[in-house]
């Protein structure tokens, strides 16, 4: 007789684990069956197994976290099941049973433990705010409530795939300057450390009169070869300085603010913070939310205080009676003529959710474009930064290869 351990499911939903002892596999089944128990996984137990004094599965569970691609899959999938005609109990554990996800895996069978016991599907998702947020829960408690869940999450899975590709495509085109200057960074450290020590020792014997440029590498190698250590230390607490001042209040509206007068990039933000917003507004209104709690959850969703802060002033015009338009036309240097203009239209129509997902469609096609035309501006301004930097450095060794030979004339 071996030890198994099954899990498996009552015929009310609730999962249970349990080990016993049987011949092989199939007498698991048999008793598990006599048990009113369908199986979904077996173990068998081993002499030795390290499962004993650790959690493998919860470690596992605590590691990994859902990718957004993942949670689209898992929404559009959920939408359609429900579409189908199977119960929410039975189309969580589907989902259970497919994701490869430790985590996905943990939140689908609580969920659904949690609504078996009589909970809101959308309370529980609450109970997990790393994965669903505040706009997910508040579509899918709009979707209960109107009785139109699996619609609900077809929308959302639009949402989230239409906030997904944004933000990939605005990560790729900045993906190939930053390897760029991450590599010129690192060559730079490693020949101001190994190479230029080697060429500079032989001006400074020849006791020729430098260049300002050949002073400063000089220097600078100097520095980073005797005192590495410092040098490492003293760029860590710059980055960390960096890094604690954009987590403040006033160096996260020091940073959100200049990003958006750089140029090129602060055009593509406040683009983007559009297509947010109008498709963030759209879908909550859409689901049937109202007006001040999908504002409200649209600036939870933005990411740019500044932003931020001008919904929220839409938030309290509203409720005060004021149209939504106002707000948006009176900050037409961050948010775009164009969407005010399309907020009155809609609300001079009743068409406000149809112009909000018009202006984020809209916004949405010319951030794609921005970025492709920004991969294309990128690469001559490379060009000229590399360019710059080598021209620096041929001049600061060029320099004095003249002032010897002239000393030797």
């Amino acid at each position: 007789m071996s030890r198994f351990t099954y899990i498996g499911t009552t015929e009310e939903g609730v999962t249970v684990k349990q080990t016993i002892e049987a011949s092989d596999r199939f007498a698991v089944y048999d008793l598990a069956r006599q048990n009113g128990h369908t199986v979904t996984k077996i173990e068998e137990s081993k002499a030795f197994s390290l499962d004993r004094f650790i959690n493998i599965e919860k470690i596992n569970t605590a590691l990994s976290r859902v990718k957004q691609d993942e949670l689209v899959m898992a929404t559009r999938n959920l939408s359609s099941m429900l579409r189908a005609g199977l119960p929410l109990s039975r189309a969580l554990s589907v989902l259970e049973r497919q994701s490869k996800n430790p985590r996905m895996k943990s939140i689908m069978k609580e969920v659904r433990e949690n609504i078996s016991k009589g909970n809101q599907f959308n309370a529980a998702l609450a109970e997990y705010p790393k994965t669903f947020s505040k706009l997910y829960v508040a579509m899918v408690r709009a979707g209960e409530e109107s009785g139109g869940l699996a619609p609900a999450l077809e929308t959302i899975s639009l949402q989230l795939q239409r906030s997904s590709s944004l933000k990939k495509k605005i990560k790729g085109a900045m993906m190939y300057p930053a390897i760029v200057i991450s590599v010129m960074t690192i060559i730079g450290i490693l020949m101001m450390i190994y190479v230029m020590p080697t060429i500079t020792g032989t001006f400074v014997k020849m006791g020729v009169a430098l260049p300002l440029s050949t002073r400063i590498l000089i220097g600078m190698s100097d520095f980073m070869t005797n005192h590495g250590v410092l040098a490492l230390l003293g760029f860590a607490s710059i980055v960390g300085f960096i890094i604690w001042f954009g987590h403040t209040t006033f160096g996260r509206r020091f940073f959100h603010r200049g990003l958006l007068y750089l140029p090129v990039i602060g055009n593509l933000a406040k683009q983007t913070n559009s297509a947010y917003t109008g498709r963030t507004l759209s879908s909550l209104l859409a689901a049937g939310v109202d007006v001040i709690g999908a504002i409200q959850i649209t600036k939870d969703v933005i990411q740019n205080v500044h932003y931020k802060d001008i919904l929220e002033e839409a938030a309290q015009k509203v409720e005060k009676g004021s149209p939504l338009s106002e707000t948006f036309i009176a900050h037409e240097n961050l948010y775009p003529i164009l969407v005010g203009e399309m907020i009155s239209v809609g609300e001079e129509t009743g068409q406000i959710s149809a112009m909000l997902t018009e202006i984020a469609t809209f916004y949405e096609t010319e951030v794609e474009q921005k970025t492709k035309d920004l991969s294309t501006i990128i690469e001559p301004v490379l060009m000229v930064v590399i360019g710059a930097t080598v021209g620096f450095f041929a001049l600061a060794m060029i320099a004095p290869i003249y002032s010897i030979g002239d000393t030797i004339s």
